[in-house]
């Protein structure tokens, strides 16, 4: 449902893209200029600040993907204030929250400094947007990157990780991104074979995400 409205969203807003299509194809240049030109529409609406931040959200993942961490920094601090002010203009929307937990904790891995800063920010946003929907698997899976990321003392690590992926995919068995990141989890916990079970489920939901086919390319059959 997120997505089916964000695509109306950028249908109605005249953008020259899609933004899930770009994070698929990990086209950097195509995101950016479709997240400047979200940002500079957004002005104090709250759904147009969403949009923006979740475009900048995609934007600092490929930038993950591609191994630039600074990019990701940039990406995810821009995505951060229009999320904010997106939360400080409808706060009893659970989106809006997820949204922002997830650009906090995709600064997180970007060093120990951002782990510190933005790793409890990060799970405080999270917590709210399940207050809000406890049936929000998106926002399952952006707790479980939250902990994919942080150490356990921090308050994550991997088994905390997996539940909330699977949990995920109990809420919505079709989100190719729960599994794309439950297969990321079961390889760091040796788990080859069935890291490749999942990330060929991912596949299957969506064949066009380019990093997942990366990833179980790069996972030892066993």
């Amino acid at each position: 449902m997120r997505l089916l409205l964000l695509a109306m969203s950028v249908a109605a807003a005249g953008w020259a893209g899609d933004p899930e299509v770009a994070r698929d194809k990990q086209d950097r240049q195509g995101l950016e200029k479709l997240a400047a030109q979200a940002a500079a529409g957004a002005g104090n609406d709250a759904a147009a600040n969403y949009r923006a931040a979740l475009v900048y959200s995609y934007l600092a993942q490929v930038n993950e993907e591609l191994h630039d961490r600074g990019g990701v920094k940039r990406a995810g601090e821009a995505g951060i204030a229009l999320a904010e002010r997106a939360v400080a203009l409808k706060p009893a929307t659970a989106e809006y929250h997820r949204i922002l937990g997830t650009l906090c904790g995709q600064i997180v891995p970007v060093s120990v400094l951002a782990a510190l800063g933005y790793g409890k920010r990060a799970q405080d946003a999270i917590a709210k947007a399940l207050e809000l929907d406890p049936k929000s698997a998106p926002a399952y899976v952006s707790r479980g990157v939250g902990s994919y990321y942080l150490p356990p003392s921090f308050g994550g690590g991997i088994e905390p990780a997996m539940r909330d992926f699977q949990k995920a995919i109990e809420l919505n068995p079709k989100s190719d991104e729960a599994f794309l990141w439950l297969g990321l989890a079961l390889r760091k916990a040796n788990r080859n074979a069935e890291a490749r079970k999942a990330f060929s489920r991912s596949i299957e939901l969506n064949p066009n995400r380019v990093w997942a086919r990366q990833q179980l390319e790069k996972t030892p059959v066993k």
